[in-house]
């Protein structure tokens, strides 16, 4: 199925049925008096969120998403039919925004989660509600209202604790093949990620974490070049970026050192919240190197980067310093959770 991450729908909730003037007509019964029902409410559409589905290709092509309208009201006292609601199944992580007010409705960021997207018109009232002591004849009634119609722009963030950061061909494939059951392209040229791809890493039997690619930057990514720059949103959600560099690139005139912080710059460009998250630096492909060369090489690297945080140095082909990559972030995962906990239970002081 193809990956598609936005679309713009137009929701249309059903008008209410009018309600009903009306009066008795029976034999026998010369002053029947009013008996029009009230008109059924039209139908509402909602949102919900499904973890079964992973894209928004359905709401590509089907744009325009309409609730039929309420059933008028009838004589003898008969209220008018309700339509149905029309509930639309959206992939967890969908955003949705009022294209004309720019506010977000929902975020749909747990399977299950119900939101109202357009309300049906309620229905009209017939005379019978008018009658009273000083008019036993009415013939007063009220039109059902119309339902809301709204231009909507869904957009779909991927779940993920863990993001994986880098250039084409930096390894992030790889490694994710490496850690976890997923199985994205992996070739020997760049761009072969053209879409997201979620793995989940099982640490140990009741220890996991969902970890995401995306497509690899390349500088100016924020202007618009390549591709991962429409991706970029998809790590808006994980607590930790992992920054993937090849250490032996095959090319002798590329620089990994001004890559990298080419990459850390557009990273800023696009959002400074991103920019802000924790991130790791994660030296790929050392089986590139010979065995005794390899620490004196990343060490060079990471003095010319000025890098001092966390730094990991494996390679995802060999699977070689994976475990204790996995292992590090699942401990790191945890420890920000506790402590998410603790605040959220602390109790303020007077």
């Amino acid at each position: 199925m193809k990956f598609i991450d936005e679309a713009v729908i137009q929701v249309l909730a059903g008008k209410g049925g009018d309600g009903s003037a009306s009066f008795r007509r029976e034999k026998f019964i010369p002053r029947g008096g009013p008996d029009g029902g009230d008109g059924g409410n039209g139908g509402s559409i909602l949102a919900v969120a499904d973890r079964n589905i992973n894209t928004l290709v359905d709401y590509r092509f089907a744009r325009m998403h309409r609730a039929k309208k309420g059933e008028n009201g009838h004589g003898s006292d008969r209220y008018g039919k309700g339509a149905n609601d029309i509930l639309l199944r959206m992939p967890v992580g969908t955003v949705i925004t009022n294209i004309a007010t720019g506010e977000v409705i929902a975020d749909l960021n747990h399977h299950q989660q119900k939101t109202m997207l357009a309300k049906g018109g309620a229905g009209g009232i017939g005379n019978l509600h008018f009658k009273s002591s000083t008019n036993r004849a009415p013939r007063q009634f009220t039109f059902g209202e119309p339902g809301q119609e709204f231009d909507l722009k869904l957009e779909l963030k991927v779940l993920a604790d863990v993001g994986l950061l880098g250039l084409p061909n930096a390894g992030k494939s790889t490694l994710i093949r490496a850690v976890s059951a997923a199985r994205p392209k992996v070739a020997d040229y760049p761009f072969t990620t053209l879409h997201p791809n979620l793995g989940m890493v099982r640490v140990d039997q009741n220890r996991s974490f969902v970890m995401a690619d995306i497509p690899g930057l390349i500088e100016g990514a924020a202007e618009g070049a390549g591709l991962g720059h429409r991706f970029l949103k998809h790590l808006a959600r994980t607590r930790l970026l992992l920054h993937l560099v090849d250490i032996a690139p095959v090319d002798e005139s590329i620089n990994p050192v001004r890559d990298a912080k080419a990459i850390v710059k557009e990273l800023m460009k696009y959002d400074e919240s991103l920019y802000q998250k924790p991130r790791w630096l994660v030296l790929n492909k050392t089986d590139m190197h010979p065995e005794g060369d390899r620490e004196k090489i990343c060490k060079k690297f990471i003095r010319s980067l000025g890098w001092e945080g966390k730094t990991f140095i494996i390679s995802a082909l060999t699977n070689e310093g994976c475990k204790e990559l996995t292992y590090a972030i699942m401990e790191s995962l945890e420890k920000e959770f506790k402590k998410s906990e603790e605040s959220d239970g602390a109790i303020p002081n007077d």
